[in-house]
């Protein structure tokens, strides 16, 4: 489909090479998603860094 890797018709025609395939996939998706704790740190962090904003002495109250 998009020039690389194989076809899809050579992956799925052993057995183990679906197997190998599939544990690529989980693999991919174990590794990209973040967990439930880095991201609530993360959102926590952002939070708390947040500047306060300026009051300008020209502005109407």
């Amino acid at each position: 489909m998009f020039g690389f890797g194989p076809r899809m018709n050579q992956v799925f025609a052993n057995r183990w090479k679906a197997v190998i395939w599939s544990m690529g996939v989980l693999l991919t998706a174990y590794c990209t998603v973040p967990a439930a704790d880095d991201a609530r740190l993360h959102e926590q962090a952002k939070v708390q860094h947040v500047p306060a904003k300026h009051k300008s002495p020209w502005a109407k109250d």
